[in-house]
């Protein structure tokens, strides 16, 4: 994928989808999302690299700017990925509603998490 979900947007817009979500830091070897779990959250990521896995394998990572645990929420399925913390990570927690909320009211957004469910699906991580 050539360009991060952040930068499909404005400074503007991106202060506005980041005062939705909340701040946390995790720690290296972390993982806050697990593949074949309910999806109750989704994180973009500030800085730091997450490894993408399937089946225990590395299928992608992704850096600052990203998206990740978007594609179970909003298509209401079950997770298909794990992600590991390979540094330290500072990212942008959205709940469920709150990334859901966005998708409605925000047509920007949408579009953005549409490219971006567009890229991985065909493996344009």
């Amino acid at each position: 994928m050539a360009e991060t979900f952040f930068s499909m947007f404005t400074p503007e817009e991106i202060a506005l989808i980041s005062a939705s979500g909340t701040r946390v830091t995790l720690p290296e070897g972390w993982s806050p999302i697990w593949e074949s779990t309910s999806a109750d959250k989704a994180y973009v990521i500030l800085s730091g690299t997450v490894s993408v896995r399937h089946d225990g394998e590395e299928i992608a990572q992704l850096g600052p700017g990203d998206i990740v645990g978007e594609a179970a929420i909003i298509n209401r399925t079950l997770r298909t990925a794990s992600i590991v913390a390979l540094t330290p990570l500072e990212l942008i927690h959205f709940t469920s509603e709150t990334l859901r909320r966005l998708d409605v009211e925000m047509p920007k957004f949408h579009e953005a998490l549409e490219s971006v469910a567009a890229a991985r699906a065909g493996g344009d991580f």
